[in-house]
């Protein structure tokens, strides 16, 4: 088992995430070891989806206002089309993506994730992965898109679906791992 005791992850999602692309990666990186904080734009709770059906609900840590990218080391950003196509209109939440991107910091994004990257303009010269609706939106913004389970390109892993979690989780946190101590304090 890896230790990502030191690392401290943000997962940005809002109302209509797929349930298990953030319930099942934040145990996963919960049992290593991580400090997890789920970051939304309104606090109190936000509802997930099981495909199109509601889900739980899982209560936000902090609001995008009161959360910065220097506080943390890596990034999480589950799936959901209706979570990925509110959260890339969202100026704060381009920034966010981006200052990680600058500062070379893991990013970790599955299924409709994808999406927030290409609207924060990251995409191009990248081999990534996605929900396979969303591929000619990878393509048109300069990406590589790829058909396989699960994408390592530098600092990203990206999977296609909840059925490719198990592999998804396992890259992230060997990604996340390789995190310097105290990078996000």
């Amino acid at each position: 088992m890896l230790d990502l005791s030191n690392v401290r992850v943000a997962v940005i999602a809002t109302d209509g995430f797929e349930e298990t692309e953030l319930t099942e990666p934040v145990k996963a990186l919960r049992d290593a070891g991580a400090t997890v904080d789920i970051i939304a734009p309104k606090g109190g709770q936000i509802q997930a989806f099981r495909h199109q059906d509601k889900g739980t609900k899982v209560e936000v840590s902090r609001t995008l206002d009161e959360a910065r990218p220097d506080e943390y080391d890596a990034l999480q950003l589950p799936g959901g089309a209706l979570n990925a196509d509110q959260l890339r209109v969202v100026p704060q939440v381009r920034n966010f993506i981006k200052a990680f991107e600058q500062a070379g910091k893991p990013i970790a994004f599955i299924c409709h994730a994808p999406w927030e990257l290409v609207s924060a303009g990251l995409v191009r010269g990248r081999t990534l992965t996605s929900y396979y609706t969303i591929q000619d939106d990878i393509r048109n913004a300069g990406g590589n898109w790829v058909d396989q389970e699960v994408c390592v390109d530098g600092n990203w892993v990206t999977s296609r679906q909840p059925d490719d979690l198990p592999a998804f989780n396992r890259e992230m946190l060997s990604l996340f791992a390789k995190v310097p101590a105290g990078v996000g304090r």
